[in-house]
Order: C-alpha cells, then sequence, then structure tokens
C-alpha cells in the first residue's frame, strides 16, 4: 500500500513539474510615464501630420523629429 501511495506522489509532482514548465515564460517590461507620454504624443502628431495640409507638414515633421529624440533619450 505504501508503494502505491510513493507512485501517486512521484506522479503528482512529475505532472506539476510539466505544467510549470510548459507555461510561457511572461516578460514584463516598464515604460516609464514620461515615455508613454511622448509615445502617445507621437502617435497624435503622425496622425495630424496625415491630415495636414501641405504648408504644416514640415513645421509637424520637425515636430517629429524632436519628440523621436525625446523619446529615445527617455
Amino acid at each position: 500500500m505504501a508503494r502505491g501511495f510513493d507512485s501517486k506522489s512521484v506522479t503528482d509532482q512529475q505532472e506539476e513539474n510539466q505544467r510549470v514548465h510548459d507555461k510561457p515564460e511572461v516578460v514584463t517590461t516598464t515604460v516609464s510615464p514620461r515615455r508613454r507620454s511622448l509615445e502617445l504624443a507621437r502617435v497624435d502628431l503622425q496622425n495630424r501630420l496625415e491630415s495636414a495640409p501641405e504648408s504644416r507638414r514640415e513645421e509637424l515633421r520637425a515636430t517629429l523629429l524632436a519628440l523621436d529624440d525625446l523619446i529615445e533619450q527617455a
């Protein structure tokens, strides 16, 4: 009887070990609030650039480049 109990315990341990190894690794990255804000501003600016009249596009492109620099530094 003890042997059957030991076998069950080993089986349970092996199954648990398999479940732990089957789980995908969760990789979390922390993005600073400032960087997230700059990225959102960039998306907004990109959308405005697409619909802007030609006369404003050069100014918006320059602002977009400046935002890219700030994002890279953040």
